[in-house]
């Protein structure tokens, strides 16, 4: 059975106001946006922060919504780039890319990775995620939000899962190296391993205090070197007046 897709609208209205003037907006709980695309007029947009906020933990960047300006009729669209406020941690911008159905388009999807690795579970291993995020290519109406990796076959130090061994959807092609690995598992460190660590950091921590530790000479004062230069063969040392 076929899951069928959520249908994400989000509406927004024609923005007029641009450059420090949509700091009102921002006021409002509003985000002013901008709606470009292959072959379209780009078009500034004010949006509602509290509702594109929602939709955005939805689709992400890499799911198709209806979006809305107006009165006019739904267009699709993805979520291209959205800009935060460093100290609030609030969405302040948003690009929004109008794409055609027609024409394949690139994205990075999410890797998500489900089930559980023997060389873990019973070897004590650390998975190692050589891989998070996936560049695919599709048509719009094939595009996903994540893909699943199934590590149940790590079931020892050897094993590895590329890129070609990924179930992908149908239509999705990858957009990288096949051969490229996207997990595995490392065995865990001897004690040897272990001790040789511990004491490279303590060798670190010590050197660090050390040069912290270090009196510099205060502004204007001479050290001891500078105040009194060491006498050599050629050039003895200057005798005081």
């Amino acid at each position: 059975m076929t899951e069928t897709k959520e249908t994400l609208r989000l509406e927004a209205q024609r923005r007029e106001i641009t450059g420090k003037g949509v700091r009102t907006l921002r006021g409002k709980r509003q985000i002013p946006a901008v709606l470009y695309g292959h072959g379209v007029k780009n078009i500034n947009l004010v949006l509602d922060e509290r509702i594109f906020e929602s939709i955005y933990k939805k689709a992400g960047g890499t799911s198709l919504i209806d979006l809305v300006v107006g009165s006019d009729k739904p267009i699709k669209v993805l979520i291209h780039d959205v800009q935060r406020d460093p100290l609030k941690g609030n969405n302040i911008h948003a690009d929004l890319y109008q794409v055609k159905m027609t024409e394949r388009i690139s994205a990075e999807v999410q890797l998500i990775f489900t089930g559980v690795s023997k060389a873990v579970k019973d070897l004590g291993g650390t998975l190692v995620k050589n891989l998070d995020h996936l560049k695919i290519e599709c048509l719009p109406q094939d595009l996903v939000h994540e893909i699943a990796v199934d590590i149940t076959p790590l079931s020892g130090f050897e094993d590895m899962i590329r890129v070609k061994e990924l179930k992908l959807p149908p239509g999705v092609t990858v957009k990288v190296d096949a051969e490229d690995v996207v997990a595995m598992v490392e065995p865990p460190r001897t004690e040897e391993e272990l001790s040789a660590l511990e004491e490279t950091a303590e060798k670190a921590a010590v050197s660090e205090v050390e040069v912290v530790g270090k009196k510099e000479p205060k502004e204007g004062e001479e050290t001891k070197e500078e105040a009194s230069p060491a006498p050599t063969k050629d050039k003895p040392a200057k005798k005081a007046q």
